[in-house]
């Protein structure tokens, strides 16, 4: 009889998990896209409209440096002797540069080693900018025929962007030509702007006085939670691991959320924790530039962080009852807030894995009571 009630136990278990799994995937948005993104262009996207017929008649307010890795992949002795690619993120390159475009801003291209700086493409996170970026003949050219840093006068620029990028942890700390302009950038109260691996750049920077250029200032970058979540072996892949190494410099790291939008401004020096704080900080770099940035429609992800943000800061009630008001403003993305529950789950945060899921369920419901 005991074998019987093992078998029962089993069974039951296995009924469990294949419930558990079915109800997750019910939870998956498998609706079709509204249009086919890849296709977009710069002329399709009404916040560009306009600045496209601008940039035709009048000069640009000013310019703009944004530096990306040369690095195309990962040194073979930290990945095992395999080949594995890097390079830098599309997505933090292309939504900075149209917000800046838009604005009445040109925004130059250079990397350490000039010419076609190695691109990475997330397809689960580009979306309309992204595709008109690739689809824009100017940018890309530009993209494809990066500057050598070496050839930059900092004099040209008001700005200097370090775009993220896994790539950047390599050849950006330690760059003779980062420090050339930087320094000269400051001494001339211009902005010096980071987002995501790009604070790597700023991370091994020293004064005249060979002390820490980081000391006392506020600044933040991709976080070690959010590092070392998906890249367990990152202290061995990378050099340093950047929130340490920045922490170690004297830097006030301002730590957000995992994976949650962050800004930091300290003066003239802005960053931003991770991709989705691109947005944040493209129309900060706008304003501290003297321009109040033209208005623009959230994207679904912006929304949809928004609606998370809520969720970590008020709680899930709070979030649910701004589930309408914000799919009134434009769709919101299901499953970037069921990713979110499963990255919390990975982490071992069961009680935040469940809130996100019926976070996720609500959204559903809300989704479904609005179709035809």
């Amino acid at each position: 009889m005991m074998w019987k009630k093992i078998l029962w136990i089993l069974l039951s278990i296995l009924l469990a998990i294949v419930a558990v799994i079915g109800w997750l995937w019910s939870l998956v948005d498998d609706s079709p896209a509204l249009t086919e993104l890849s296709a977009t262009r710069a002329e399709h996207i009404a916040y560009l409209q306009q600045s496209l017929t601008a940039q035709a008649d009048d000069k640009p307010r000013g310019k703009v440096l944004a530096v990306v890795t040369s690095t195309a992949f990962y040194p073979p002795a930290v990945v095992d002797g395999k080949t594995k690619k890097t390079g830098y993120e599309l997505t933090e390159l292309s939504r900075f540069y149209w917000v800046l475009q838009a604005n009445g801003f040109a925004v130059d291209m250079a990397s350490p080693l000039g010419g076609d700086a190695p691109r990475v493409l997330d397809d689960d996170d580009m979306a309309e900018f992204d595709y008109a970026f690739l689809n824009d003949a100017t940018a890309m050219q530009k993209a494809r025929n990066t500057r050598k840093l070496a050839d930059v006068n900092p004099a040209d620029y008001q700005a200097i962007y370090f775009v993220g990028g896994k790539g950047s942890m390599f050849d950006f700390p330690n760059n003779p030509d980062i420090a050339r302009l930087v320094q000269a950038m400051t001494a001339q109260q211009k902005l010096v702007l980071a987002v995501c691996h790009g604070p790597a750049a700023l991370a091994l920077l020293t004064n005249s006085d060979g002390t820490p250029w980081l000391a006392g200032k506020k600044v933040t970058s991709f976080t070690n939670a959010e590092e070392l979540l998906l890249l367990p072996d990152a202290a061995k892949r990378f050099p340093f691991l950047l929130q340490s190494k920045l922490e170690q410099q004297g830097a006030l790291f301002a730590e957000g959320p995992r994976y949650l939008p962050n800004l930091v401004i300290d003066g003239q020096l802005i960053t931003g924790q991770n991709p989705w704080s691109v947005w944040q900080l493209a129309e900060a770099t706008v304003r501290a530039l003297g321009v109040e940035p033209r208005p623009r429609l959230a994207s679904a992800e912006e929304r949809t962080m928004q609606l998370l943000l809520i969720n970590q800061n008020a709680g899930l009630d709070a979030a649910v009852l701004q589930i309408n008001d914000l799919l009134a403003q434009g769709p919101l993305q299901r499953n970037l807030v069921l990713m979110m529950a499963l990255v919390a789950g990975m982490a071992g945060e069961w009680s935040q894995g469940a809130t996100l899921l019926r976070l996720t369920q609500q959204l559903k419901q809300q989704q479904q009571m609005q179709l035809p």
